[in-house]
């Protein structure tokens, strides 16, 4: 495994920090040495066997997720936030033979490995004597990370070690990583954006990673105005988070926060659709624009705004190196810019499979190897745009595909809307209805932005109905979960 065998390159350098302390990469290396050792248990290669670990991000996290891979094994990290039938979900599905958890989880992942005959053990007991450990193929499985569930249940899905690799490299090489980065992680860590655009590319390079347990804004502010970061990467939500902190925040605060980020070289958003008016807000306030991303559970990073180039508002940009992208209409023909298409990716970053769902994952691809992502994308002026899901939020009323990312954003534009979400309902008369459910952060009424709206959209763009809430159902990544949406918008009829 490379990203393990450089990291003996990189000795004492300090690889992660955590609330406990700085770790260097040696002490990395003998700590996850020794976790492989207990995993292995006077076996010689754990052979694919699945371990499941529910761990705050932290030293802790990263020391026995190296150990599973290097005895061997493939890690499935489990989501902190997760009620119990959730947890059950992801073990029934996977069947792990152990699973390790911090001290603050096990009362609840406890009772669920016992009923499953699953080895329990805390973070502490993961720890053995150092013995030889086996030669891991990069061609095997290494990890399985679920998809975000926004349009049914959760997916596995299974990367091996050399996708992860191919992953890294192409960001590293994209975004320019060097061993004098110094990185702060907020983000949740069963999902790829944390585990492999923070922490994996951050250690194949020889970088620092400061780790959060949690996020909170008045901290990551904090953390960001001490001027010693050179990178930070988040989802849309935590930057329309951090906006609300500053915009409460003292006149003194925001003159340290806006001149200490000078510092950073780079600023990422990702997972979910950057509304254009928290970009440009985010710019006023700390004078970055952010770099948006495309990508997904199952290729990693597809498209990628340039880093040295401009960045334009609205737009992923081009292929991440090493990767090919190209868009498929309905008549399964490429498409002509300024037309819209699914995209579809290929290159050594893709999975490898769904997790024992082999008619799905024959369906997930093309005759010749081309992954169907599933979502809409456009090319606009040589650079991508993506549309959104095409089976939640390209919608189809009255004869017309509508795209409900734009209008969203049209919606979040507005002074009075802090969220906004945009769905079909299945209508008689129009094939689709679309509908709003918006979030105010201020006095405004249905009928004023349906008003409003009128002046800006095409009359098939405007919803027929906007209904106001206090809040909109989101996943730990902030994506919004349009199935739940339709349902709130179905309950209050």
């Amino acid at each position: 495994m490379e990203l393990i065998d450089r990291a003996a390159g990189f000795g004492e350098r300090i690889a992660v920090a955590d609330r406990s302390g700085t770790f260097s990469y040696a002490q990395l290396l003998t700590g996850s040495a020794r976790a492989a050792a207990r995993l292995l248990a006077g076996g010689v290669d754990l052979e694919g066997e699945r371990i499941a670990f529910m761990v705050e991000p932290s030293f802790d996290y990263v020391r026995i997720q190296w150990g599973i891979w290097r005895a061997g094994g493939v890690a499935v990290p489990l989501c902190l936030t997760h009620p119990a039938p959730e947890l059950e979900y992801v073990l029934d599905t996977v069947r792990p033979t152990i699973a390790i958890s911090s001290d603050r989880y096990a009362d609840l992942l406890r009772p669920l490995a016992e009923s499953r005959d699953i080895e329990l053990l805390t973070v502490d007991e993961v720890d053995a004597d150092p013995v030889g450990l086996p030669m891991v193929d990069p061609l095997r499985p290494a990890m399985i990370l679920f998809t975000s569930g926004t349009t049914g249940r959760p997916k596995g899905v299974v990367t091996t070690h050399a996708n992860i690799e191919a992953q890294v490299e192409s960001l590293v090489e994209a975004w320019e990583w060097a061993e004098n980065d110094r990185i702060l992680l907020t983000l949740p860590l069963h999902h790829i954006h944390g585990i492999v655009n923070v922490i994996c590319c951050a250690l194949w390079s020889g970088a620092r990673c400061d780790v959060l347990p949690a996020f909170d804004a008045a901290e990551v502010i904090d953390r960001l105005s001490n001027g010693d970061l050179t990178l930070y990467m988040a989802v849309p939500t935590i930057y329309h988070r951090l906006i609300a902190y500053l915009e409460g925040a003292t006149d003194e605060e925001v003159a340290r926060f806006r001149d200490a980020v000078g510092a950073l070289r780079l600023m990422v958003s990702g997972s979910a659709a950057l509304p254009v008016p928290v970009l440009k807000r985010w710019r006023e306030l700390s004078g970055h624009t952010l770099l948006e991303r495309y990508g997904m559970t199952e290729i990693g990073m597809g498209l990628s705004n340039s880093y040295r180039g401009d960045r334009v508002p609205g737009s992923v940009g081009l292929p991440l190196p090493a990767v090919e992208v190209r868009l498929i209409g309905d008549d399964n023909e490429s498409v002509s810019d300024g037309a819209p298409g699914e995209i579809q990716v290929r290159g050594p970053a893709v999975f490898l499979e769904y997790w024992e769902r082999p008619e799905e994952t024959a369906s997930a691809f093309t005759d010749d190897g081309w992954f169907r992502t599933g979502d809409t994308g456009v090319v606009d002026e040589g650079r991508y745009r993506i549309l959104g899901r095409t089976t939640i939020d390209i919608l189809k009323t009255g004869g017309e595909k509508v795209s409900a990312l734009e209008i969203e954003e049209m919606l979040l534009s507005h002074e009075a809307v802090s969220e906004a979400a945009v769905v079909g309902i299945d209508d008689p008369e129009w094939g689709q209805r679309v509908v709003a459910v918006v979030v105010p952060n201020g006095e405004v009424t249905a009928d004023e932005l349906r008003s409003w709206l009128k002046a800006r959209l095409a009359p098939h763009k405007v919803p027929k109905e906007i209904h106001l809430a206090d809040s909109l159902p989101r996943n730990a990544m902030g994506k919004t979960l349009k199935p739940e949406v339709v349902e709130m918008v179905l309950g209050s009829r």
